[in-house]
């Protein structure tokens, strides 16, 4: 089948699980779509690989066309370099130190920050100029025949759901969680990630509501978030066929 798109949910430093589900998609050509929603690292241990691996060896990998979306930890760690926002880097369920521990080649879990890794966690120092101006290229979300794809979801003004071009502060994207929009969304398909499945009510889900690991889907939202880099697995697309690749 011609025009597919396939999505990839948070990575979140998981290069190996990231490597997993690409390898279980069938063959793609060149009129194939491969979208990726966004947070490439914190958490998990290979941010630096992920990024890596995304800016070179997918171009090379995947022979369609393909889509990097922002998340909000790509955002985050750009208003911290920006000097906008130096906290973001403090909560370790953020994960920052994982970061930064991966870009300097050091990976040490459950070692407390040291003061200087702090620091540098704070001014962004570690993080190499050109990653920066990648994370900046990237867009707030994209769409096709088969849906919309943003990070996080959508917002609703004056009870209609605003499409991503229509939002006023794109960044929304990247960093909405509303009950109502999982519940209540019923315009063109929407996949996401940014809220683990996890988190939603399985008895909303009309894919595999035994499993609250699992995708889930309600109406026209389909999130994919399973957790990856904080104990779960990654999960992967296909479009329209709805058929789901997960690395577990």
């Amino acid at each position: 089948m011609a025009n597919r798109t396939f999505a990839i949910g948070d990575i979140h430093g998981g290069l190996e699980e990231l490597v997993t589900v690409l390898d279980k998609f069938p063959p793609a050509d060149a009129h194939d779509t491969l979208v990726l929603l966004g947070d490439y690292l914190d958490r998990g241990p290979k941010s630096a690989e992920v990024i890596r691996y995304i800016r070179a060896d997918l171009k090379r990998r995947f022979p369609g066309k393909l889509v990097v979306l922002r998340g909000n930890h790509e955002d985050g760690w750009l208003r911290v370099a920006s000097g906008g926002w130096p906290h973001f880097v403090l909560p370790p369920s953020n994960g920052c130190l994982a970061t930064l521990r991966s870009f300097e080649g050091r990976v040490v879990d459950g070692e407390m920050p040291s003061f200087d890794e702090i620091k540098r966690m704070r001014e962004a120092s570690f993080l190499p100029p050109d990653v920066i101006d990648w994370m900046n290229s990237l867009p707030h979300w994209y769409e096709d025949e088969h849906a919309i794809y943003v990070h996080a979801g959508l917002i609703e003004a004056q009870g209609q759901w605003l499409h991503p071009r229509d939002t006023p502060n794109p960044a929304v994207l990247l960093w909405v969680r509303t009950m109502r929009f999982f519940e209540a969304y019923d315009g063109k398909r929407c996949v996401c990630g940014h809220t683990t499945t996890d988190n939603l009510p399985p008895e909303l889900s009309t894919f595999t509501p035994e499993d609250p690991l699992d995708m889930w889907v309600n109406g026209s939202v389909v999130v994919i978030d399973t957790g990856c880099g904080k104990g779960g697995f990654l999960t992967g697309l296909e479009l329209p066929a709805m058929k789901v690749y997960e690395s577990r």
